[in-house]
């Protein structure tokens, strides 16, 4: 494949990803928050496991151990993102849960240890200045769906790590394949208890059902692999810090939302200081050669 088919389908990829949070919102109008995501994940694992069965009739204990618990923590990031959609806006939504870019170089810091550069450290600056101008209103409190979707980049964040780990000695394919499963049984026994699981009763319910399961897990969570290998790890990364403007757009084509000047300059810092985290990130910080020759003198 060459790059820049693999570009253009990372972007279709954004692209439905940024769509999700409208779906979620028109989902939840007649569902509960469990029981939409049961129903998204469900279908989802439904359609990558009939596409490939094969391979995961050679799935081991280890593999499905870890399938379960990436299967958890993505129900956590979508468990915060659902419930965040009650009380906030589907731009707010976009912009924050993107925050999982400046999160990840964070959580590698405090858990493993790493040393943070000065790129992840202005990016990070310059999104908490957009997450204040994005969330904080006239008393300076932060909606609760707004707290909600920065929890769920945090998750998202700490998905991204572990499955950074677990892949290196598992069929990665196949792990992607379970968690959806598990992801969706585990919010089915949530609606199960805590909820009256049902399916949806109206059309608009069914398309955001079937958009959410097909486009934006199915094909989202198996192209994204496929088209990652013909490209490179800043452009991945550039692309997909789109997702919130495609989820701002959505928002205001198909729900009429509009931000303040205050959040719209809230949400370019948030995204400047994702894309520069990205693109800054990839260039080595360090003494030239030169200078380490004098001191070396």
């Amino acid at each position: 494949m060459k790059p820049l088919k693999a570009e253009l389908l990372l972007l279709i990829v954004t692209l439905f990803w940024g769509s999700s949070y409208i779906f979620m919102k028109m989902g939840l109008g007649t569902l509960g928050e469990f029981n939409l995501i049961a129903l998204r994940f469900g279908l989802a694992f439904i359609l990558a496991a009939a596409l490939f069965h094969k391979r995961l009739r050679r799935v081991d204990a280890r593999t499905l151990k870890y399938g379960a618990l990436l299967g958890f923590l993505l129900l956590g990031v979508f468990t915060c993102i659902t419930f965040g959609l009650k009380t906030t806006t589907t731009s707010n939504a976009g912009f924050l849960v993107a925050l999982t870019v400046i999160f990840v170089p964070l959580l590698e810091v405090l858990v493993f240890k790493k040393r943070v550069g000065p790129p992840q450290i202005f990016g990070a600056t310059l999104a908490i200045a957009g997450i204040g101008l994005l969330t904080l209103n006239g008393s300076f409190q932060i909606r609760p769906g707004d707290f909600l979707c920065i929890l769920s980049a945090v998750f998202y964040a700490t998905h991204i790590l572990v499955t950074g780990k677990v892949v290196k000695t598992s069929d990665s394919l196949s792990i992607g394949i379970l968690q959806l499963g598990f992801a969706g049984g585990y919010a089915l026994v949530l609606s199960t208890l805590l909820e009256t699981p049902s399916l949806p009763s109206s059309l608009p319910t069914w398309m955001a059902i079937l958009a959410l399961g097909i486009l934006c897990s199915a094909c989202g969570f198996i192209l994204q692999p496929v088209a990652q290998k013909y490209t490179s790890p800043t452009r991945t990364g550039l692309i997909f810090a789109l997702e919130p403007v495609f989820a701002a757009l959505f928002g205001y084509l198909f729900a009429g939302e509009m931000l303040s000047l205050q959040g719209y300059s809230g949400a370019a810092l948030v995204l400047l200081g994702i894309v520069s985290s990205e693109l800054l990130g990839k260039i080595t910080w360090a003494p030239s050669t030169s200078h380490r020759k004098r001191r070396a003198g």
